[in-house]
């Protein structure tokens, strides 16, 4: 059978309200009371508003500007004293490198200078002496022009010789591996003993001043999106909500997904955890619905609704189906209609068929 939602709304109803009230059994959250006893609440008329229209997406929360520290020579580590969740300051050491190795090259660079500068002066010596005896033309023209190549080639090996000695010795400055920026330790992966390597991290290091949230959307939702828009993020088991900026967007799409990744910038002072989960809301508009307030609603017998008065202020138990929660009202998607009063407080306390003695504090 192909009911339509009122109908089907209107039998679930039905069946609800007799195994609220069949029988002379109560619900659990129901007082034990006469029917028909008179519950002073607060009544309101539902009416229509204007609800946004919004797109949610699962977002991740990153660090804006993260590293991964690893050496740039190889060598057993000696020195990793930091921890993870570690504050550190910029320039401040993170662990050494046992520079062992490139000592004995810095050593064998600099045996190859000296060499290099010996050959250049012997080479020099040469040079001012023939020069002076090719100016007398006591050596041929011959004779002079070796000598004085010999002398270019070794100022050219003396200088390849220091370029190499000053770089072997720059070396071993990177057997200590320092922070590059401020920020917190988050990953370890290496310990004290350890094998080195380039490319091989040792550490991430993240600024937490500055977080961001990731995540992919839609082109539709893409389409919409500008740089500093504001957005809704929410955090699953938290309260309200934080408001971020649109910080910048991927034009090209996930060839797989089709979709397209947008970074939203967290407002500083909010107290989000690199890695946690949460959902972004992006606003594609707004729309007519109805919203009552979250202490209308009530779940007994596993069946979501709200208590609706009559004419002559008695309410009935009615099924309705929810959807989003924002701001203290909730949307009310099916169930009601504009026009009807839904009971706001002291609804825990009614049954169907109770009169409803208004106490203010509502429009109806």
């Amino acid at each position: 059978m192909n009911f339509k939602f009122p109908v089907l709304l209107a039998l679930v109803a039905s069946i609800a309200f007799g195994a609220l009230t069949g029988c002379g059994e109560k619900t659990p959250d129901s007082r034990k009371a006469d029917p028909g006893a008179i519950v002073k609440a607060t009544l309101i008329t539902v009416e229509k508003a204007v609800l946004p229209v919004v797109s949610t997406s699962p977002g991740t929360v990153v660090a804006e500007q993260q590293a991964q520290i690893a050496s740039r020579l190889m060598g057993f580590i000696r020195e990793l004293n930091v921890r993870e969740g570690q504050a550190v300051s910029a320039g401040q050491r993170l662990f050494t490198v046992d520079p062992a190795d490139i000592q004995g090259q810095v050593n064998m660079a600099r045996a190859g200078l000296l060499q290099a500068e010996a050959a250049l002066a012997d080479a020099r010596n040469d040079y001012e002496r023939f020069g002076t005896l090719y100016k007398e033309e006591a050596v041929p023209k011959l004779q002079w022009d070796k000598i004085r190549l010999q002398y270019q080639v070794s100022q050219q090996q003396a200088a390849a010789a220091r370029a190499a000695s000053d770089t072997a010795g720059a070396q071993m400055k990177y057997a200590t591996v320092t922070a590059p920026f401020a920020g917190v330790i988050t990953q370890k992966m290496a310990h004290a003993g350890d094998l080195a390597a380039p490319g091989r991290p040792v550490l991430v290091l993240e600024n937490q001043d500055h977080m961001q949230v990731q995540t992919s959307v839609t082109a539709e939702v893409f389409a919409r999106l500008a740089p500093g828009q504001e957005v809704s993020i929410l955090q699953d088991g938290q309260q309200g909500e934080i408001v971020g900026k649109v910080a910048s967007r991927v034009p090209a799409a996930d060839p797989v997904t089709h979709s397209h990744l947008v970074k939203i910038d967290l407002p500083r002072g909010a107290v989000f955890s690199s890695g946690t989960f949460v959902q972004v809301a992006f606003p594609l508009g707004t729309r007519e619905g109805l919203r009552v307030p979250v202490g209308a609603i009530l779940e007994r017998a596993g069946i979501t609704g709200v208590f609706v008065a009559d004419a002559e202020a008695r309410v009935q138990y009615r099924m309705v189906r929810t959807g989003q929660t924002s701001g203290g009202m909730v949307e009310i998607q099916a169930g009601l209609n504009p026009g009807e009063r839904v009971v706001t407080s002291s609804a825990t306390a009614l049954q169907s068929g109770d009169k409803v003695a208004s106490q203010g504090g509502g429009n109806g």
